[in-house]
């Protein structure tokens, strides 16, 4: 891991538990927590076959139970929590002809009532975009190409497309395009700015994975260079905020999927190694409950079938 250091950061002295595994493996599976509750959305199951079971876990009871599925066949969504709804946004599915279909779908769960509504369409489809909340909108920047639907991700040169949901008039509006195509990327919010790092695309010089970052704000409608850079190139990792720092975990780097997990200080900016995670891991869930951060299902070092892991890392 570059760029990291071994130092005790109070952050880096936790440890990974492995909790009750998924009933049915899954990666690339939209999460997000409601409640006090994990929830996670479809996904891609065994054999490439996407699902639309919804599950959820209360770390209370320490158990895993399933709500309504979702009305669409998706993994690579994005889900956000906005009040007491939960929006899941784009994605995608390998249809019986080998080709994908990204899709535009928007729809809402609401917990409390478990049952689902359609929200509006996005302008064009995003699969495996990364998402963002911030100011009563909800971000959706990047995703596989929509011409990529034959091929696959091998030739994929990525999508520098980008949208808001204006949760107030339920409209989308295009907003200034990424710096660089990709998908397989993540976000966070930093302040009153979007921080897009890693993920992957096809280029003139080959199929490259990224470890830097792009910022954007809204207040401009402009991206710069962001001044983080990853400890590794990462593309369908792990990320969160937690007190004032950037967790990243795994994803594919440049010699495979990778069991690194960091921690970055923002305010001092520096990366600190942490333990690594129980097992190699990239397209696994993320969700922040106080300070245990979760990770669930995704894709290890072989890529055939995805996982039915669920570790907490708790310091």
């Amino acid at each position: 891991m570059k760029n990291s250091s071994p130092s005790a950061h109070p952050f880096a002295q936790g440890q990974w538990e492995e909790l009750p595994p998924l009933a049915i493996p899954r990666s690339h599976c939209p999460t997000t927590v409601h409640g006090g509750r994990i929830y996670g959305f479809g996904g891609g199951g065994p054999n490439f076959k996407s699902l639309n079971s919804a599950i959820v876990y209360d770390p209370s009871a320490g158990c895993w139970s399933t709500v309504s599925d979702m009305p669409t066949l998706r993994s690579g969504a994005i889900a956000r929590t906005v009040n007491d709804a939960i929006y899941v946004i784009g994605g995608g599915f390998k249809q019986p002809d080998g080709t994908f279909r990204f899709l535009p779908t928007t729809e809402i769960y609401h917990p409390d009532r478990d049952d689902w509504s359609r929200g509006p369409d996005m302008l064009m489809p995003h699969d495996y975009p990364a998402g963002a909340l911030l100011d009563g909108h909800i971000y959706i920047m990047g995703g596989h190409h929509p011409d990529a639907v034959v091929a696959g991700p091998q030739t994929d040169p990525g999508f520098e497309f980008c949208e808001r949901l204006d949760l107030q008039t339920g409209r989308w509006e295009q907003i200034a395009p990424l710096p660089t195509p990709r998908f397989a990327l993540d976000a966070v919010v930093i302040g009153d700015r979007i921080v897009t790092m890693g993920g992957v695309a096809f280029t003139p010089e080959g199929f490259n994975n990224f470890d830097h970052t792009e910022v954007y704000d809204p207040a401009t409608d402009t991206w710069q260079r962001g001044e983080i850079t990853l400890p590794w190139t990462a593309a369908g990792h792990g990320a969160c905020l937690v007190d004032g720092h950037l967790f990243i975990f795994g994803g594919y780097s440049g010699d495979g999927i990778s069991d690194h997990a960091a921690v970055y200080d923002i305010a001092n900016r520096q990366w600190h190694h942490l333990p690594p995670m129980p097992h190699t891991l990239a397209a696994m869930g993320v969700a922040v409950i106080g300070h245990d951060i979760y990770l669930l299902g995704g894709w290890a070092d072989d890529r055939r079938e995805p996982q039915d892991f669920f570790w907490r890392y708790r310091f």
